[in-house]
């Protein structure tokens, strides 16, 4: 490699085509004062080809109008039509009051079969090549809830296989998520219902969310998501399953856009054993309130000390 070239690829400003988050992240390591702001505007010239203004000069999402988030999600209707070449229902759909969800599985009865990774990849919208999966599901060796011994490679076919049972991992949203903590441009937080979210337009892509998840639940996408025009779910939230972009994380958000218009999440529909249980916590009378106080209920490494909404148990 030529010094020339060996200088321009150290450069963190070195020119090409940019994102808005390529110019964060930019800006991110510049040090304060005039030169340094300067220079981090330096790149607005070549935004244009990559996105309008109004992306750019977004709000981040607590601080937006509801005119103003009726603008944006008309913008991102519009771009997906030209994509896709479908018209969209993108929403903004807000917690009810008084709903905190919660999530149960039964692994007694749960047979690896991963028909609920798949509607999941359908409903939210994940990308197809490469695909995009939200849901792992672990061959666990009976006797042991070591996830390192795990294996997510399995044949499909051959399941369930005898001296084996099966775990689904997703995200679980915690109530304390270390992912939102180490979020630099709070592109994460928790909602009053205890969904975590992620804002795609103001994540950076610095994966420190994926990196402090003790449950490996957050994806991030090395390369533009693909989606065939055919598959595409019209109904989608601005904070879960519109398209997502090269350069951003996603993750589980227990279908916020079904689930916060009393529908259940995609997962728990296309389970053909009944092993998954959801609901409002806070609902005494609510089936998953009933697993968590007459079952023995436990969590995923629970020594991390992220108090999960996603509960395991057992039939004996």
């Amino acid at each position: 490699m030529s010094e020339e070239n060996k200088e321009n690829n150290d450069n963190p400003l070195n020119t090409g085509p940019i994102s808005r988050r390529d110019f964060l992240k930019r800006g991110a390591v510049l040090t304060s004062g005039i030169t340094a702001m300067v220079a981090a505007l330096s790149p607005l010239k070549q935004l244009e080809d990559t996105f309008d203004m109004e992306e750019f000069v977004q709000k981040h999402y607590k601080e937006l109008t509801p005119k103003e988030m009726e603008g944006v999600l008309k913008r991102i209707a519009k771009k997906v039509e030209k994509k896709y070449g479908t018209t969209p229902n993108v929403q903004d759909i807000k917690p009810q009051e008084g709903v905190e969800f919660s999530y149960a599985l039964n692994l007694s009865r749960c047979i690896g079969c991963r028909r609920c990774v798949h509607a999941c990849v359908d409903e939210n919208n994940q990308s197809r090549s490469p695909e995009v999966q939200y849901i792992r599901v672990l061959k666990m060796p009976q006797g042991t809830m070591d996830m390192e011994k795990g294996d997510h490679h399995y044949n499909v076919k051959k399941v369930p296989e005898e001296g084996h049972f099966y775990m689904p991992v997703q995200c679980h949203q915690c109530e304390k998520p270390p992912c939102v903590k180490v979020c630099p441009v709070e592109a994460t937080w928790q909602e009053p219902d205890g969904i975590t979210v992620i804002d795609y337009d103001w994540c950076i892509g610095c994966r420190y969310c994926e990196a402090a998840c003790p449950y490996w639940a957050r994806r991030f996408n090395f390369s533009e998501p693909s989606i065939p025009k055919e598959k595409i779910n019209p109904n989608m939230n601005y904070l879960s399953n519109r398209p997502r972009s090269k350069g951003v994380m996603e993750k589980c958000h227990f279908c916020l856009q079904r689930t916060r218009e009393g529908k259940l999440p995609a997962c728990l529909e296309v389970c053909p054993t009944g092993s998954r249980t959801f609901g409002n916590i806070l609902d005494p009378e609510s089936e998953i309130s009933y697993i968590l106080k007459n079952k023995r209920v436990f969590v995923l490494k629970e020594e991390a000390g992220t108090l999960p909404r996603f509960f395991y148990y057992f039939d004996k």
